[in-house]
């Protein structure tokens, strides 16, 4: 087992360049920026289809405006994520050019992604345009239409193709005429690519691309289908990098228009039999977080023997209800320990197997609506299938399996570790009293550190960043606490990675969380000419500051 995971870590490298990819980001980013959107409408669709399934009919001028609501935000999901997906990529160039002193304009690429998004995926009927691929359906094409435009742009801008204005022109209308060139070749791309795909299809780009690649998302959302895409995930999480960030962003256009195909079925009075969904991974594949760890801090504090088991299943089974496991894999460890290898790509493999059993063959029905991704598992499979019976049912199923999968191993490693304990009880007592002297010295330091901050009356800003802001929400809490405790003049504050562009200057000191580490050099050409610092933690070292409120405070003002 180690030498498989060896094998498997040296190709770590090849993985974080995946994820670092501005292509897979920009498509990760635009959607962590529509998804205000995406949830907004989900509780209209909840609003109007639950009363439903408890036969209760809601009067129907109610049902109709909530209908509209829901149809004129999720609607135009596409629509949105055209513009915010080209906005981040444009983000990610304009951090390449700033050496040349040349910048593509972000406002004006999203307005052209958008009108190319409508060349590509809107049909004329009857004097006006068909909506039908304005929302998830048209995805594909939204992405496509930011790809062209923003490389129409920077292509521009690499050149200096623009109509150049006298000095003397103000500069918002001197970048008016700038942007003309670039918007009009990327308009002109997709109106023309258009066209062509009408005379070879007879359809829409946006319908075409859905029909060629239709049998693709067949055999995703089979069974072998599933279990490859979660297991995925949970591999690249087990050597160390964050799979959502390389396998969601491959599937995020089929996911989303499930999920609203599945609706569309349950307001007919249908089955919603796609299983493929957002609410797949969210809820299933991953319910406690990747590798589907949502029963094991349950069963480090029932079964283990050994101490560490037992404070990790204490310290991490709130975070992880709401799938944060970040605390368990680093701590327990999970990420790169032999014991765990095979429950923790085995259990989400098996969870979603499972779920398409219940949907195919049981007729369940699959998610209807998208939830937020911290809605804790059992909670979220309920309501995201709009209340099904046997929804109840799966929930539980679910955490009797993961429960008889992990257990073995959960034993087997903690037979070790109490061996291990039992050996080196005096070096933990050692180790004990050193860790209090730490501590001490460590809040005597930071005392003295407040101090010298009172006296030139400087407040530290910290800007701790992971992939969805939940994870570090843990460390920016610690921090918080710390500074009361502490007397430091800190202020902390938690965001997701790609989010953090626009605020960066704000801070003194940004702390990348372990999963997004391996972006550590990409951020680090940004702080540099912002006279920011960045430092990268890893998993045992993060845990233990959001543990240690006082350490976590040396940490920063010694990074400072």
């Amino acid at each position: 087992m180690n030498v498989i995971i060896k094998q498997i870590e040296k190709m770590k490298p090849f993985f974080e360049k995946i994820s670092r990819n501005i292509y897979l980001g920009a498509i990760r980013d635009g959607f962590l920026t529509a998804m205000p959107a995406i949830l907004f409408s989900s509780i209209f669709i909840m609003i109007a289809a639950v009363p439903e399934v408890f036969g209760i009919a809601l009067p129907e001028a109610f049902a109709n405006w909530l209908w509209k609501v829901y149809g004129y935000s999720m609607g135009f999901v596409g629509l949105l994520v055209a513009g915010t997906t080209a906005r981040c990529l444009a983000n990610s160039m304009n951090r390449r050019l700033s050496d040349s002193g040349k910048q593509i304009n972000e406002i004006s690429v999203m307005l052209a992604s958008i009108i190319s998004f409508l060349l590509l995926g809107a049909d004329q009927i009857d004097g006006g345009i068909s909506t039908g691929y304005m929302g998830t359906k048209g995805l594909i094409a939204a992405f496509i239409a930011a790809f062209i435009t923003v490389n129409v742009y920077k292509f521009c801008v690499k050149r200096d193709l623009t109509i150049k204005m006298p000095k003397e022109v103000p500069g918002t209308i001197t970048q008016m005429f700038r942007d003309i060139i670039p918007f009009s070749i990327a308009a002109f791309i997709a109106a023309i690519l258009d066209v062509l795909v009408r005379m070879a299809t007879e359809a829409s780009l946006a319908e075409s691309v859905i029909e060629l690649l239709q049998p693709l998302f067949s055999a995703a959302d089979g069974y072998v289908g599933i279990a490859i895409i979660w297991g995925a995930m949970a591999l690249f999480w087990f050597v160390g990098v964050h799979g959502p960030s390389i396998v969601e962003p491959a599937i995020a256009a089929i996911i989303y228009a499930n999920v609203e195909t599945n609706f569309e079925l349950f307001k007919n009075g249908e089955q919603a039999s796609k299983v493929l969904t957002v609410g797949l991974g969210n809820f299933v594949g991953t319910m406690g977080g990747t590798g589907a760890t949502l029963v094991v801090p349950f069963l480090f504090m029932l079964f283990a023997k050994s101490k560490q088991l037992k404070a990790v299943g204490k310290a991490s089974f709130i975070p992880v209800c709401f799938a944060v496991n970040e605390p368990l894999l680093f701590a327990a460890p999970v990420i790169l320990n032999p014991y765990f290898f095979v429950p923790f790509l085995l259990a989400p493999m098996v969870n979603v197997c499972i779920f398409k059993f219940f949907v195919d063959v049981l007729s369940m029905n699959s998610f209807i609506s998208v939830l937020p991704w911290a809605t804790p598992a059992p909670i979220g499979l309920v309501m995201g299938t709009g209340f099904a019976p046997l929804a109840f049912v799966l929930a539980g199923v679910l955490l009797l399996v993961d429960t008889v999968i992990y257990l073995p191993f959960i034993k087997a490693y903690d037979a070790e570790l109490v061996l291990e304990e039992a050996k080196n009880i005096e070096v933990a007592e050692v180790k004990e009293e050193l860790t209090h002297v730490v501590e001490t010295v460590g809040a005597t330091a930071a005392t003295v550190i407040s101090q010298l901050d009172d006296t030139v009356d400087a407040e530290k800003k910290v800007l701790v960043l992971c992939a969805g802001a939940g994870t570090s929400a843990m460390l920016a809490n610690a921090l918080e606490e710390g500074a009361k405790e502490t007397g430091v003049k800190l202020k902390a504050q938690a965001g997701a990675y790609g989010s953090h562009y626009d605020i960066m200057k704000n801070f003194d000191l940004v702390i990348l969380a372990p999963q997004v580490n391996a972006y550590l050099e990409d951020i680090r050409k940004d702080a540099d000419k912002l006279g920011v610092k960045v430092v990268a933690t890893k998993g045992a070292e993060y845990i233990s500051l959001t543990n240690n409120p006082k350490g976590a405070i040396d940490f920063v003002l010694s990074a400072i």
